[in-house]
């Protein structure tokens, strides 16, 4: 039975543009049956599945080509999994290398499959702009069959089928890749039931469901949209993810010291998918995978402490290629230029997507950051606030590059010989030729609290909104006669900052604080006893217990 719904909670659904009753019903309590899509409604699945079946049917070889990040990893489990439970073994999964081979689908590495006699190649988020690729497959006669959720562009590939959510006539285009590897699995295991099909007898209905906790790591870990078909697949992953046997889970929560049973999107996103993310960046792309299918346990727990070390290594490397990068664009750009693009040979191309993260946090529009890979092409990562779009900006400098993709705000590219030289000029030149879109930024709030009325109550009415990310974003609040009472900063390069705030009027006494940001960032925190203003969401501590203001500005009062 559905929690009545508090005037709060209410107002926050009407601010998101939800105001029916069946509306706010459908967003509290998602009904996976009823707010899903069917998988044939997806372009060319039908005659994917026809193409997969006669492949077991006739026991040929099948790869798996999977992007190496957060999405594509995860989609390709989910794939794996199913020929698994199939009892297929004839198949096998390859993981692109991001230094050497890059991002993309490859011809050199149709190549190596056709070489051990692959009749099917099943691309994962990854595949739409793979023309090269796609005809070497051919000539070899494998057959392709592209799923992806990349932007289409007027030409595609020459593949067997093209699955992706941005074709009609499916209704909603925001899936990420490994939930369009998961409709494959519906699809598959839908119609083999049907026909009858041996191997699919002994397949529980409803199994593919357990697949939900991979699909709901990439959804969060891709920042797609949590609205929509999104939003009912993160809803119900989360709840599969808490209940999950699979053993990589298990022991990536025990290393992190993580509760299963309680995970949020919070610790997918700031847990689990930078670790993924770090085996690829840190040149073993293959251990995510193996932590995500592996059926023991002690093997989990290995690759647990093994992606635990990758990503410390990872983040030391970002987080000085990241000071530098914010040295540079200081000195060279100002708030007016669109685009920022910086370079540096010694630059490792599989990390620049993250520095270029932390640099739009900063300034704002597009930055888009390029090095050397380990076959000395100059390759990098653009990342943009969503004012305007990376593909576009790849679309009007087209020549430049020797491949390119992605999203409006994110995408990575490889440069031809040479083009870095006029690379900065020509971005730069097309960003600002693009009429760039008004951002609402979060300096507004959804509603005004007294520090009094933050409380565990609270907390669990706003979890009905849950989970939060793109398009849901965590509600923002302003809470009003605040005093600083303590400041300090934390971390091994003093980067985070924990304020402890108090409230004059009620004496009620609250911990905030910011990961990334000192307290030199807040330029008008109040001194010490004097009144303020505070703009936050209200987390879960997961690491003293109870509640905390996670910031997101303090300011005097006026």
């Amino acid at each position: 039975m559905q929690t009545a719904l508090t005037p709060l909670v209410r107002s926050l659904l009407e601010k998101r543009g939800i105001t029916a009753e069946a509306d706010m019903a459908a967003f509290i309590a998602p009904d996976y049956d009823l707010h899903t899509h069917s998988p044939f409604l997806l372009r060319d699945m039908e005659r994917a599945v026809e193409r997969i079946l006669a492949a077991l049917e006739r026991g040929e070889r099948i790869a798996i080509y999977a992007d190496f990040d957060a999405d594509g990893i995860p989609g390709a489990a989910i794939l794996l999994d199913l020929f698994r439970k199939l009892a297929y073994a004839n198949v096998e999964v390859y993981i692109p290398h991001r230094d050497r081979e890059g991002y993309g689908f490859h011809a050199p590495a149709v190549e190596v499959l056709a070489a051990r006699g692959t009749a099917l190649v099943i691309t994962v988020d990854v595949g739409t702009t793979g023309f090269d690729a796609a005809a070497r497959a051919k000539e070899a006669g494998v057959d392709v069959i592209v799923t992806d959720h990349h932007e289409p562009t007027e030409r595609l590939p020459d593949a067997y089928a093209h699955i992706n959510p941005k074709f009609p006539p499916y209704p909603f285009p925001h899936l990420c890749g490994a939930a369009v590897a998961y409709k494959l699995a519906q699809a598959l295991l839908e119609t083999g039931r049907k026909q009858g099909i041996e191997r699919f007898n002994g397949v529980p209905k409803g199994w593919e469901k357990w697949l939900l906790d991979l699909v709901a790591v990439a959804t969060v870990a891709d920042m797609v949209p949590l609205v929509g078909e999104n939003r009912v697949l993160a809803y119900w992953g989360l709840q599969v993810l808490r209940k999950s046997n699979r053993v990589g889970v298990v022991s990536l929560s025990d290393a992190l010291r993580l509760r299963k049973a309680q995970l949020t999107e919070d610790d997918i996103g700031f847990s689990f998918a930078p670790r993924i993310n770090a085996a690829s960046r840190m040149d073993d792309p293959d251990a995510a995978l193996r932590l995500l299918t592996t059926t023991d346990s002690n093997e989990a727990d290995a690759l647990a402490r093994r992606l635990e070390t990758l990503n410390a290594s990872r983040k030391g490397v970002v987080s000085a290629i990241s000071r530098e990068a914010k040295k540079r664009a200081n000195s060279r750009f100002t708030k007016d230029d669109a685009v920022a693009v910086l370079g540096d040979t010694e630059w490792k191309p599989s990390l620049l997507g993250l520095a270029a993260n932390s640099l739009v946090e900063v300034r704002g529009g597009a930055v888009c950051l390029w090095g050397r890979d380990a076959l000395g092409r100059i390759k990098g990562s653009c990342r943009s606030d969503g004012s305007l779009s990376v593909v576009e900006l790849f679309r009007r400098t087209g020549d430049l590059y020797e491949a390119y993709g992605g999203h409006i705000h994110s995408g990575g590219f490889t440069l031809k010989e040479g083009a870095v030289h006029e690379f900065p000029e020509r971005l730069g030149r097309a960003g600002n030729e693009i009429e760039r879109q008004v951002i609402e930024r979060r300096g507004t709030h959804d509603a005004r609290l007294m520090l009094s009325e933050f409380s565990p109550t609270l907390m669990r009415d706003l979890s009905q909104l849950a989970p939060f990310g793109t398009g849901n974003p965590k509600p923002v609040f302003r809470i009003p006669d605040i005093t600083v009472s303590s400041v300090r900063t934390f971390g091994k390069e003093k980067n985070h900052v924990e304020v402890m705030l108090m409230c004059k009027k009620s004496g009620r006494e609250a911990r905030g604080y910011d990961f990334f940001r000192s307290s030199a960032d807040f330029t008008g925190l109040p001194e010490r006893g004097e009144t303020g203003v505070v703009l936050a969401t209200l987390e879960r501590d997961t690491y003293r217990g109870g509640l905390a203001l996670r910031l997101i500005d303090i300011n005097p009062a006026s």
